[in-house]
């Protein structure tokens, strides 16, 4: 009868090598897994401190234009109680003094128009630029890593076209 050393079973060889596989877990766990899921956590946590402040600085934006808009409204209030002013005041003259109120009061009217033109395009531009510099400094911190500066560029100038394009 032949005996196979080749495929014997040595117990003691089984054990050693479990014991070095259940080390090597515990040391890999131990100074790689921990300080990786540490790093991760810090990451994610840094992540959602910008968004937050990305969040908090769209408020911002929103409140401002609201501001602007209610300006605009109180400009288009002011414009119709300056002819409404005009219109009592030519109905109480005659003949000529009723056409110069009339001119002058449309003048009014094409100037507060203008002027609430200038304000409200004054407001979207400084908008736009906020959500420029914001998206720009968020989109810089995040992919900074990741893309070289000409990808970079390209990414705000399409970002850049889009806006334009939105409003």
């Amino acid at each position: 009868m032949q005996t196979l050393d080749i495929i014997s079973v040595n117990i003691w060889q089984i054990i050693i090598s479990l014991s070095n596989l259940v080390i090597l877990f515990l040391l890999v766990k131990k100074f790689l897994f921990k300080p990786v899921k540490s790093m991760i956590a810090k990451r994610e946590e840094a992540a959602a401190a910008e968004l937050k402040a990305a969040e908090e600085i769209k408020k911002e934006a929103i409140r401002e234009k609201m501001a602007w808009d209610e300006k605009m409204a109180a400009a288009d209030d002011e414009a119709d109680e300056i002819i409404k002013q005009a219109v009592v005041k030519a109905n109480k003259k005659s003949g000529v003094i009723i056409n110069t109120a009339t001119e002058r009061a449309d003048e009014i009217i094409k100037l507060a128009k203008f002027e609430a033109n200038l304000e409200h395009k004054a407001a979207e531009e400084g908008i736009k630029r906020e959500i420029v510099d914001l998206s720009s400094a968020l989109t810089g911190k995040l992919l900074s890593r990741e893309i070289n500066p000409e990808d970079h560029s390209e990414l705000i100038d399409e970002f850049i076209n889009e806006i334009g394009e939105i409003s």
